[in-house]
């Protein structure tokens, strides 16, 4: 373990995040499900991540309660009162996942796991890498595959789309910052099949690279079929031309 700048070894406990912590969990927490199940409670856990289901505040508080004190009295746990809370399960996350509003539930990402998401991405596209924009978008997809293949079965597509328009508004504004001059500009834009007048108005404009990343021009020269064809992976369905 690392404290106060130094290293020690550690005599009792597991690693944040090691493989041995998931199977501890579910060795001690056997005893909680078959409680819970006893209870005709419903819930779902995960190594020590557990939500219960109930149908009114009131009873999640009383559960609550009666839950943290047999954890603590039969099983020798604390509960980390910072993580848990009574609330509706649009308002929770659970292993990354919230649930949104309406007659019909539906699994939906939470915000957190978003803004996760958003912060990796940027990390990923900065205009300063250095890096061409084939090999950006070789490590970016890498991302995007891991994170498609947990978080695409979310039942809110329409939130993947978004997040994909979103990416290739990044890759394009990389383009635009490594195409750099006027003259260079206007020819990549001519070239990939901007008429004369909108490219020149693009190419001298004073805008930055994010503002006309989402410019008309922009969205000819590098339409969804150029992604498609340097293997940009998606998190929703593949977008039309």
């Amino acid at each position: 373990m690392l404290a106060d700048g130094l290293v020690s070894p550690t005599q009792e406990g597991t690693p944040q995040g090691g493989p041995l912590s998931p199977l501890l969990s579910n060795l001690m927490l056997d005893v909680l499900d078959k409680e819970l199940e006893t209870r005709g409670l419903d819930f779902v856990r995960y190594a020590d991540d557990c939500n219960i289901y109930v149908r009114s505040r009131r009873a999640g508080e009383r559960v609550m309660a009666s839950v943290e004190g047999f954890l603590t009295k039969r099983l020798k746990l604390r509960v980390n009162k910072t993580k848990s809370a009574v609330a509706r399960p649009s308002k929770r996350k659970f292993l990354g996942f919230s649930f949104a509003n309406g007659k019909q539930p539906r699994r939906r990402i939470a915000p957190q796991s978003l803004i996760r998401f958003r912060s990796r991405v940027r990390e990923l596209t900065r205009r300063t890498r250095g890096k061409s924009l084939t090999q950006i978008v070789k490590e970016l997809s890498v991302y995007l595959i891991g994170w498609r293949s947990y978080f695409g079965f979310c039942e809110t597509p329409s939130v993947l789309r978004d997040l994909d328009q979103w990416t290739r508004r990044r890759l394009r504004a990389i383009a635009w910052k490594q195409w750099k001059r006027g003259p260079t500009r206007f020819a990549e834009l001519r070239r990939r099949g901007v008429g004369r007048d909108l490219a020149a108005k693009t190419a001298g404009s004073p805008h930055g690279p994010w503002r006309l990343s989402n410019s008309p021009a922009l969205t000819i020269a590098l339409p969804n079929a150029f992604f498609n064809s340097i293997d940009l992976a998606t998190l929703g369905v593949s977008p039309a031309p």
